[in-house]
């Protein structure tokens, strides 16, 4: 009764001698003492994970049994514990009750906050032990270190398709139930998972909360801001087994893989012309819309890419970024510097298949086989 009377008084009469916390409880303060001595007493039967509390435990063997006894009553989501179902629940109700007090961003849950404010004090607590890279999140740092082991331990029981997180094993399974719970209030568009959602809503506020702070260009979203990062930092991390040459994004090496195993998924349903990756697709497709959505804000020039309205620009700029090494000539696009460099190598990798003359310009080849080859056949 005394114990009870506690909660309305306030009273914690029972202190830790280590750490001087108190509590109103005896058998709380024997169990926060075992924060201190390690101790945890309470084994699971089936894989031997320990607990230093008896509800540890209990939440823990639903991994085991697959139990789920908490239901989102807007979605019909299941969870373990009743914590992650309140914090799902503000997916629905938009309650973000913790917030940053450096740039006043909003979160869900006290650890999502703890890791964002990561961000401003630049604090990466967690090392690579194989590296040394480090990471502001265990989670990231997991995943990081599946690169050296090569483990993927979560496999899809639908394709056999193995992930290196479960979060992502769940998110790729919603490709096989169809399942897209998070729906955006703004255009109705629906995702699979609540951060997509929260990424695409950005679209509607104009919001770009992750900014480079090397050249403070800023993103929607922090996987981005880390690939734009390598920027900077000249990191490729992912390497080609067949040739070596490395890449900074995973997706382009797997787009680059494809000049070697000959793969070209993508097909245009026009004209059937084959591509290795989707945005080339996009970009063709153009030809036939006649879509030209990039324009020079100067001259009115429409373009069917970034890159080509990029490069026309120098017109109206006078940039030209690109210099030979050897005699400091400059250019303005890649194109024409490789090309001006192989009159320093004698490079001339351009072949006539009727005369075997060789050309270092391949408009040049074009012109030989359309006069000198045509004449002597």
């Amino acid at each position: 009764m005394e114990q009870h009377q506690g909660i309305h008084t306030v009273e914690h009469p029972y202190t830790c001698d280590v750490c001087s916390r108190t509590f109103s409880y005896t058998s709380r303060l024997k169990i926060h003492q075992r924060v201190h001595t390690g101790e945890r007493p309470y084994r699971c039967d089936v894989c031997n994970k320990t607990f230093s509390k008896t509800s540890s435990l209990k939440v823990h063997q639903r991994v085991h049994s697959g139990e789920r006894p908490y239901c989102c009553d807007v979605c019909n989501r299941t969870f373990s514990k009743t914590y992650c179902l309140k914090v799902h629940q503000r997916v629905h109700t938009g309650e973000r009750p913790y917030c940053c007090d450096v740039c006043n961003k909003t979160f869900s849950e006290t650890s999502s906050l703890k890791v964002h404010q990561r961000v401003h004090t630049g604090e990466r607590p967690y090392r690579c032990d194989v590296c040394n890279k480090t990471f502001s999140q265990t989670c990231n740092l997991k995943v990081h270190q599946s690169l050296h082991t090569g483990e993927r331990p979560y496999r899809c029981e639908v394709c056999n398709r193995a992930f290196t997180q479960r979060r992502k094993l769940k998110l790729h399974q919603s490709v096989h139930t169809g399942e897209r719970p998070y729906r955006c209030d703004v255009c109705n568009k629906t995702f699979n998972a609540p951060n997509k959602l929260i990424v695409h809503q950005y679209v509607h506020t104009g919001e770009c909360p992750y900014r480079c702070d090397v050249c403070n260009k800023t993103f929607r979203n922090r996987s981005n801001l880390n690939v734009h990062q390598r920027v900077h930092t000249g990191e490729r991390p992912y390497r080609c087994d067949v040739c070596n040459k490395t890449f900074g994004v995973k997706i382009s090496l797997k787009v680059h893989q494809r000049l070697h195993t000959g793969e070209r998924p993508y097909l245009c349903d026009v004209c059937n012309k084959t591509f290795s990756d989707p945005s080339s697709l996009k970009v063709h497709q153009r030809v036939h819309t006649g879509e030209r959505p990039y324009r020079c804000d100067v001259c009115n020039k429409a373009f069917i890419e970034t890159n080509k309205l990029k490069a026309h620009r120098r017109i109206h700029t006078g940039e030209r970024p690109y210099r030979c090494d050897v005699c400091n000539k400059t250019y303005k696009q890649m194109g024409h510097l490789k090309v001006h460099q192989r009159l320093h190598a004698e490079e001339r990798s351009y072949c006539c298949g009727v005369c075997s003359k060789t050309f270092s310009h391949k408009n040049v080849l074009k012109i030989h086989i359309l006069s000198n080859c045509n004449q002597h056949s």
